[in-house]
């Protein structure tokens, strides 16, 4: 007698917008995405973040990447006026998933959604920054995108 092996087929993926109750599981996402770029935000500031994602007065909105009921990713932007375009520009300001869920689709789907929710809005133009050193992102945003050739200065 043999013994016949299933594989499981993984569950599917969602994008959606943050909801409230989200926040226990966006958290190890936001303090991944920070941990990533070695930097810090103080819990105070991560309070407000997590406040003015879900403000609809904000100019500020997060997605999520959601598979088998557990958050794997999340995107932040921030809407703005340019000076360039009668309509606003989205700024694509964070994106991570979970190193254990990558090469699953869903930084793709997170910018899609994104995509779709600046079409929905009216925006000029999606763009985003990413380290030089990100050489596994830049793939994924090579595909996704044109890279403009603008270099970032910044005080402080």
């Amino acid at each position: 007698m043999s013994v016949l092996s299933i594989a499981k087929e993984p569950a599917a993926l969602a994008v959606r917008d943050l909801r409230a109750e989200d926040r226990a599981g966006w958290e190890p996402l936001w303090r991944g995405y920070l941990d990533f770029y070695g930097a810090v935000v103080a819990d105070d500031v991560t309070d407000l973040t997590f406040r003015r994602l879900l403000d609809p007065a904000e100019d500020m909105f997060c997605i999520v990447a959601e598979q088998g009921g557990d958050l794997i990713g999340i995107v932040q932007c921030v809407l703005h006026r340019s000076t360039w375009t009668a309509a606003p520009y989205c700024y694509l300001q964070d994106l991570f998933v979970l190193p254990d869920a990558r090469d699953r689709g869903a930084g793709r789907a997170l910018i899609e959604a994104v995509y779709a929710r600046a079409d929905q809005v009216g925006a000029a133009r999606v763009y985003w920054l990413t380290h030089e050193t990100n050489a596994t992102a830049r793939v994924l945003y090579d595909a996704v995108a044109v890279r403009s050739g603008f270099i970032q200065y910044r005080r402080g």
